[in-house]
């Protein structure tokens, strides 16, 4: 079956239209959220309408059944919420919670399957978001006080959250580099002192952004995506170029990383030895005399979410659930609550409000967008690189939303829907090409 360049099945107008709405949401939905926000909301409206209208072979989609089971779950999490804890549950069952999480179908379908679309979908974001580090909050001054050893959030909602946003930019630089450096074209210097700008910014936003998670998520992405390269690279050429590639590699991570911690030695020691009291309680297991720091918060309302979590662990809370455990333990300190109404994790803020069976459907999008991707490699359908990002930003995400439930917030949203909408349009593309689902087994034909 022949893909079209622009979105399957679907009149070119139409697929202009939807297209120019993703465009302006993955620019200008961090940069100028006015307008960003609100193409993003009709861009993901009109592009399930298209799905349904046009997607004759998509419309039996995994992902819109996980769309269908997700607003389920959270529809009876709330009802059964409304009879047990009527005062503690709100006025409607706020499907959107979980439900945002599925706007990369929109994205997958205006996409059509293409790599060049995704690409150039993802490269909008980072160079939107890093414009957007210089022109919201302290500007310039903000960078300047993080180079001088000041912790800085650029203007995005807290400095977790921008801190995030740079380590992404910075594995897809990273991963997809070999684009830039190979290409043939025209403008092919151009190509790379852009890059190099946008890997600088993005290094540096990582490092004064100071977020310890985002630090441990990167270096462990880096660890799984080398090592996943270096098996490709054992499998297809010899072992004297597997060493030179080796070699340059452990160069390059060995020069950037003393150099960061030379520029940045205080700072990092700093940020790591701070939390040393509470790492001691964690190990001797005295989880009832752990210290408010700011791993310490974390740790203490995760007790407390378990002790909810324990109550009822089928169905949850309902949408309030992280507000819950927060408001109504009566063992944390009243200015805990003053502060703070979530969790710090996004996997059990869905536990805490949607029990397992919310927990259960993600965990099934996560398979089924992990065993697409691994498929539709196989197949060729997804490039290399891409699907070596796509490893690499699982293990990312998954670690980063342990310590900040990122897919609870706008930001988080962004960045899970422009990257997963960029996986699936090739994972529909290899559905439609193939005609196999992804959770459709294989069976050994007989000879």
């Amino acid at each position: 079956m022949m893909i079209r360049e622009f979105a399957w099945q679907c009149p070119r107008g139409v697929a202009i239209v939807g297209l120019s709405l993703l465009a302006l949401y993955s620019a200008l939905r961090i940069l100028w959220p006015s307008v960003g926000e609100p193409a993003g909301t009709v861009m993901a409206l009109f592009g399930l309408i298209a799905v349904l209208v046009w997607g004759k072979e998509l419309r039996a989609s995994a992902a819109l059944w996980l769309l269908l089971a997700v607003v389920a779950v959270q529809v009876l999490s709330w009802v059964l919420g409304y009879f047990h804890h009527p005062d503690w549950v709100s006025s409607n069952p706020e499907v959107d919670r979980l439900a945002k999480l599925f706007i990369f179908i929109g994205i997958a379908w205006w996409l059509g399957g293409s790599t060049r679309w995704t690409l150039a979908l993802w490269g909008v974001g980072v160079i939107g978001y890093v414009i957007a580090a210089f022109v919201h909050g302290g500007g310039v001054q903000e960078w300047l006080a993080g180079l001088n050893g000041q912790r800085v959030g650029f203007g995005i909602r807290n400095k977790q959250h921008g801190s995030m946003l740079f380590g992404v930019c910075l594995l897809g630089l990273i991963v997809f580099s070999r684009r830039v450096f190979m290409h043939s074209g025209q403008g092919r210097l151009s190509l790379m002192f852009g890059w190099v700008v946008l890997a600088l910014i993005s290094l540096t936003g990582v490092l004064i952004g100071q977020t310890r998670a985002v630090w441990l998520a990167l270096c462990v992405a880096a660890v799984v995506g080398v090592a996943i390269w270096l098996m490709w690279l054992a499998k297809y050429h010899r072992a004297r170029y597997v060493l030179r590639s080796v070699v340059i590699v452990a160069c390059v991570l060995v020069v950037v990383g003393m150099g960061a911690m030379y520029a940045f030695k205080d700072t990092l020691s700093q940020r790591i030895a701070r939390e040393s009291p509470v790492i001691e309680k964690v190990l001797e297991g005295d989880l009832q005399n752990i210290p408010y720091s700011s791993v310490g918060i974390r740790i203490n309302t995760w007790v407390a979410a378990g002790e909810w979590i324990a109550e009822r662990p089928l169905v949850g809370w309902g949408g309030e659930g992280r507000g819950l455990v927060i408001d109504h333990t009566d063992w944390l300190p009243d200015d805990i609550k003053e502060r703070f109404g979530h969790l710090h994790n996004f996997f059990l803020e869905v536990w805490v409000a949607y029990g397992l069976l919310g927990l259960g459907v993600i965990a099934t999008l996560a398979f089924w967008i992990g065993r697409g991707t691994w498929l539709a490699w196989r197949a060729g359908v997804i490039p290399n690189d891409m699907a070596l990002f796509g490893a690499a930003f699982f293990v990312y995400w998954m670690i980063v939303n342990q310590f900040e439930s990122y897919n609870s917030f706008w930001t988080g949203v962004y960045v899970h829907n422009l990257i997963v909408g960029g996986l699936v349009t090739h994972i529909w593309r290899w559905q439609l090409e193939s005609g196999q689902r992804v959770l459709a087994w294989p069976t050994r034909r007989s000879t």
